[in-house]
C-alpha cells in the first residue's frame, strides 16, 4: 500500500488524517510524485549543518503532505518538526510559507 491508499483508508474510517504520523514502513519507502514547494532559512551559510528552519509541500497521489521547523523555533532549534496532510493544494502551499515566513 502507498502513503495516499493509506490516509484514503484512514479517512474512510473516520480518522482525522490531517495530523496524523505515518507509519514507519510508509514513510520509509515514500517517495513522493511531486516536491511543490521547498524553501530553508539558513543564515549561517551552505557550511552549517546545524537544524535550520524549512518547509516543504510535497505531493503523494492527491493528497499533500506539509512538514518543516517554523521559523519562529529559532535558526538552529531542535524543536519538533510540524506536518499536515490535505487534499488542498492551495491550502498546502499557505501553509507551508506561513511557518517560514
Amino acid at each position: 500500500m502507498n502513503i495516499s491508499g493509506w490516509l484514503d483508508e484512514n479517512k474512510k474510517k473516520g480518522v482525522d488524517v490531517s495530523q496524523v504520523t505515518l507509519p514507519k514502513d510508509l514513510s520509509y519507502d515514500g517517495v513522493p510524485d511531486e516536491t511543490v514547494f521547498f524553501e530553508e532559512m539558513n543564515t549561517c551559510g551552505i557550511f552549517c549543518a546545524d537544524n535550520h528552519p524549512f518547509s516543504t509541500v510535497e505531493r503523494f497521489g492527491h493528497w499533500y503532505y506539509c512538514r518543516g521547523r517554523s521559523k519562529a523555533d529559532g535558526t538552529h532549534s531542535s524543536g519538533a518538526e510540524w506536518r499536515f496532510f490535505t487534499r488542498d493544494r492551495a491550502l498546502a502551499v499557505k501553509t507551508a510559507k506561513s511557518h517560514i515566513e
